[in-house]
């Protein structure tokens, strides 16, 4: 018996892998966060398969439902939504399965952050303008930002931010940017990403929280801050190129 920690996308059904399509539909046993992941992703669950929405549970009565699964012997897809190696609260039910003897593995599944690009047709890497992406939330009903990795430290190198759990705050958190960053930095707000009502906002520091308001977005919306999400002059990468050093 296994429990599978599959990434279900960041919402569009057919944003999943083939390995995790494949465990969905020969698991006796789904659990997945009814918020955030797709109901469609369970059709191919097998007939009479345990399906159980997470929304409502906590930390026990989840590794309750993991635990007894294992003790009938059947393997379990346990659907988070984007990739679970970020913000998706996959480390505490290992810890637990640790403890307790349970096997377990992770399918990797589309992030947010990459969905959201793909949706703003933007490289968010770019030669000479941005090489570096820094993937970070904030903790306004979250647990506290470890040291340093606050937003206006986190600011200060200049690289690109993508910011989780922040669309709520964002006319307070654009004050920690804008010493940094500029009022004229290029900002964009993807809300549900993939997703047929995915919503797109482009702007700067200077006006994005007002567009957000406007439009009444207030969750499940990744903002990409950075001059990558604008620039059209700059140098081809080496990487195709007949003249790269060598």
């Amino acid at each position: 018996m296994t429990v599978h920690f599959i990434g279900a996308g960041p919402g569009a059904p057919d944003l999943i892998t083939v390995r995790a399509a494949r465990i969905i539909a020969t698991a006796p046993v789904c659990l997945y966060a009814g918020a955030l992941v797709p109901r469609e992703l369970l059709d191919t669950a097998p007939a009479g398969a345990r399906l159980v929405d997470t929304a409502d549970l906590d930390l026990d009565q989840i590794t309750a439902e993991l635990v007894g699964a294992h003790g009938a012997g059947l393997d379990v897809a346990r659907l988070h939504s984007g990739d679970p190696s970020v913000y998706s609260a996959m480390a505490e039910q290992m810890r637990r399965l640790d403890g307790l003897g349970v096997p377990y593995d992770v399918v990797p599944g589309v992030p947010a952050f990459a969905a959201a690009a793909a949706s703003l047709k933007r490289e968010l890497t770019v030669p000479g303008v941005g090489q570096t992406v820094i993937l970070t939330r904030t903790s306004a009903r979250s647990t506290p930002m470890p040291p340093g990795e606050d937003l206006a430290t986190l600011g200060a190198s200049r690289a690109t931010l993508v910011l989780h759990l922040a669309v709520q705050r964002l006319a307070e958190l654009v004050p920690e940017l804008l010493p940094h960053s500029g009022a004229d930095c290029p900002v964009a707000v993807v809300a549900r990403a993939s997703r047929d009502d995915e919503l797109i906002l482009r702007g700067t520091l200077a006006d994005i929280a007002a567009q957000v308001e406007g439009a009444g977005v207030r969750r499940t919306a990744v903002v990409i801050v950075g001059k990558v999400l604008t620039a059209e002059q700059f140098p081809d990468s080496h990487l195709y190129s007949t003249t790269r050093p060598r």
